[in-house]
């Protein structure tokens, strides 16, 4: 009986450890080593375009904009940048990805909500930037942290302004699983680029890319997420928020993505096809369809934006 209460208690000890090691991996981001946002991630697709994002980048670095800060429902403090350019305008909301910067992963987007005349409020997620927090939860918190930001832009601009949700790689998934829940009427649009269809999707994915089995590793993800993250993997998906929208959503993705396959977004499109426009870029990779095809992507974003306004 000894033995076996032994036993129990070493595979449990064993089960935690390996859960926290998974949360450590996965969702953790100590906010003391926050990575320096001029870096773009490591790859020939980003080597290839890294002087335009650099000179884009640098761009936005040099406009005036705004610090604003807020509560979220959690209590974690959380910032944005603000950049005006014409009052009573539409408002993007720009929500950037998984351990990316709002000055790379908006540096594009960013300058086209501007040239189309409209004001951008740039989320740092949380966990990320200035924003307050030590867990990324794949989108999962942060849509809630998405319908805080809609809430006080409704406060602070008034009740007629038109708001669209626009977000890269996890920042797409958290407009995408935001749009599924009771928005204002405000929101008139979301712009998803290169979004995974699920957390525990791109989790399998993920594992399996760096050679873990996905089957057996993501317990301990599941088990990392909610022990130590206090978040459930599995509450929502980009599919299924998308199947609710009522929302008329831009769904954008690179055909030659090898970190968040194409076919991901192709199953949310399938989801809801009366809400859901989806284009896809040949070229790109992994949140350059921009970047790949510039004109092509201009006129996309700009029949959807004016469609819906």
């Amino acid at each position: 009986m000894k033995i076996f209460l032994i036993i129990t208690l070493f595979i449990i000890f064993l089960v935690l450890l390996c859960s926290y090691l998974a949360y450590l991996k996965a969702f953790h981001n100590s906010r003391g080593k926050k990575k320096d946002t001029s870096v773009l991630p490591d790859g020939e697709q980003y080597k290839k375009v890294t002087s335009f994002t650099d000179g884009l980048r640098a761009e936005m670095e040099a406009l005036e904009c705004e610090k604003i800060y807020i509560k979220s429902r959690s209590g974690l403090k959380l910032a944005a940048r603000y950049y005006h350019v014409c009052d009573g305008a539409p408002l993007h909301i720009q929500f950037h990805g998984y351990r990316g910067s709002a000055l790379n992963d908006f540096c594009g987007g960013n300058k086209l909500a501007r040239e189309f005349g409209h004001n951008t409020l740039v989320i740092d997620q949380r966990a990320h930037g200035e924003s307050e927090g030590h867990t990324i939860s794949f989108g999962i918190k942060e849509r809630l942290d998405c319908i805080d930001w809609v809430n006080y832009a409704v406060e602070r601009f008034g009740s007629d302004i038109k708001i669209f949700l626009s977000g890269v790689s996890m920042g797409a998934t958290t407009v995408l699983m935001a749009s599924g829940e009771v928005l204002p009427p405000n929101v008139v649009g979301v712009i998803a680029d290169c979004p995974y269809s699920s957390p525990k999707e791109i989790i399998l994915k993920v594992c399996g890319d760096i050679g873990l089995p996905p089957k057996l590793s993501f317990p301990f993800a599941y088990l990392g997420a909610l022990i130590f993250g206090h978040f459930n993997l599995t509450e929502c998906s980009a599919v299924d928020a998308a199947r609710r929208s009522k929302i008329p959503i831009l769904l954008v993705h690179g055909e030659d993505d090898d970190f968040v396959p194409c076919e991901m977004s192709r199953r949310i499109a399938a989801a809801n096809p009366e809400k859901i426009t989806f284009e896809t870029f040949p070229l790109a990779g992994h949140g350059l369809s921009f970047v790949a095809d510039s004109e092509r992507y201009v006129k996309i974003l700009g029949d959807f934006i004016h469609r819906v306004i």
